[in-house]
């Protein structure tokens, strides 16, 4: 239970065995000095006599005084907590990506919440709607669709809000993405180079850019060197390794099946690859696979695979910076970054023109 003393912004929390925790009001009367000095102290502004301010800290260290995050966030609007909305905890690709926004969080004295949707916009709601009532100063989300996203709800509530790897196309937000089309040309141009004219996709839904984008690349380089685009060799569904499984199953069972693949994302690699060995195929031999995402496991099995690696740390440094200078001037142009990813060609792609 919570109590707020609206003359003087002192918060009261009472603890679940009824007996009052330390107040800032506690530490003044403790140390003998105003509150306003107190609150000086703990944020270090304005000059304070160093006898004063060492009374103020053996006050806040005998009392064992935890200072009031909600409290102090009253007083200045602000909470001092960064959100961070994810769509695929399991992903490694996510990993670099938050331990960045952390790392930027800390070191400008910001606290994290990491919430994760599983590519499921009900969750998604529920958790704006948690950082709208937790009065956090930023979010940055993983979105889980392009239009539609209850963004808008975060942006009404004055809450610095950064899209990372994701955009959506309905509201003005800062984002940070890669350069998913040209990333993906580049990929499938080097497929056809090597004589592959039936190349299959695995990608997630339309409704993401990032997967729009990279089919957008697919087709781009197809449509380039003037072949045909089979809508048969286009396979879309949830960007993980069941779907991946799945997905190359159906490949793999056409009349004529392709003898390259690309994976959207590293967890449908992953079952792209189960899917090819289960069904009998030698990689590269008898089928090339590349992917997005450069997980550690992609240059270590053999055949190593193929990739186009994305700078995730740099992602999710960039998309931290970019919430704390909102928060700092909310009025500010709208900024959107978009990061080169670097192709890194290894052994999974066979050349059909020596064969």
């Amino acid at each position: 239970m919570s109590e707020i003393d609206v003359r003087t912004s002192t918060i009261i929390i009472l603890s679940r065995t009824g007996n009052i925790m330390i107040t800032i009001e506690d530490v003044a009367n403790f140390a003998g000095v105003s509150q306003s000095t107190v609150s000086r102290v703990l944020n270090k502004k304005e000059y304070v006599k160093e006898a004063t301010r060492e009374k103020v800290l053996k006050a806040v260290e005998e009392l064992g005084y935890k200072p009031s995050r909600l409290a102090r966030g009253l007083r200045i609007n602000s909470s001092q907590i960064l959100g961070l909305i994810i769509s695929d905890i399991q992903n490694p690709f996510f990993t670099s990506l938050v331990r960045a926004v952390e790392d930027v969080a800390n070191q400008n004295g910001y606290s994290l919440i990491l919430c994760n949707t599983d590519e499921n916009p009900k969750k998604e709601e529920l958790y704006i709607e948690l950082m709208i009532s937790e009065r956090v100063s930023g979010v940055i989300i993983t979105p889980t669709r392009e239009f539609g996203c209850p963004i808008q709800k975060l942006l009404n509530a004055n809450i610095a809000t950064i899209c990372v790897d994701r955009r959506v196309l309905d509201c003005p937000t800062d984002s940070v993405i890669s350069d998913n089309v040209f990333s993906s040309y580049t990929l499938i141009k080097h497929l056809i180079t090597n004589g592959h004219t039936r190349i299959g996709a695995l990608f997630g839904s339309s409704e993401i850019t990032s997967f729009r984008e990279r089919l957008e690349g697919y087709k781009k380089a197809i449509s380039e060197f003037n072949l045909v685009i089979d809508s048969k060799l286009i396979m879309q569904g949830d960007p993980k390794k069941e779907q991946g499984i799945l997905l190359t199953e159906r490949l793999l069972n056409l009349e004529n099946p392709p003898t390259a693949i690309v994976a959207g994302n590293n967890l449908m690699a992953l079952g792209s690859i189960y899917a090819s060995v289960k069904a009998g195929y030698s990689i590269p031999e008898d089928i090339s696979i590349i992917s997005f995402d450069n997980q550690e496991w992609m240059g270590l099995i053999n055949p190593r695979l193929t990739v186009a690696s994305q700078p995730t740390y740099e992602m999710g440094k960039l998309a931290a910076e970019l919430a704390l200078a909102r928060i700092a001037k909310p009025n500010r142009l709208v900024k959107n970054i978009v990061l080169e990813s670097e192709i890194i060609f290894r052994d999974s792609v066979k050349s059909l023109k020596t064969s």
